[in-house]
């Protein structure tokens, strides 16, 4: 039984690791997209801010934390910089 949970634990890691890694990928693309959309469109006026958002549940709170444990992992496995994981942890909690 123990395997079989290590087996499932690693399973979800790599899973969790190949989605940020394919969601980092997704969001420099867009970036860039939207880059080269600034540089060739006129500046538009901002949008009025959005209403603060309601507090998290406690399934949500759950679902940060794994989130912000996986960003963990991730760097200390070098595939985000420390600016990077700032961004993403700063995004997940705010």
């Amino acid at each position: 039984m123990p395997g079989l949970l290590r087996g499932v634990a690693r399973t979800a890691v790599v899973a969790g690791t190949a989605t940020a890694v394919s969601n980092r990928v997704s969001r420099r693309q867009q970036g860039r997209w939207a880059q080269q959309e600034y540089q060739e469109a006129p500046p538009q006026p901002a949008p009025a801010a959005p209403p603060p958002p309601a507090a998290p549940s406690a399934d949500d709170m759950s679902g940060r934390i794994d989130q912000l444990k996986q960003l963990g992992e991730l760097k200390a496995q070098g595939v985000l910089t420390e600016a990077e994981f700032e961004e993403q942890k700063r995004r997940i909690l705010g």
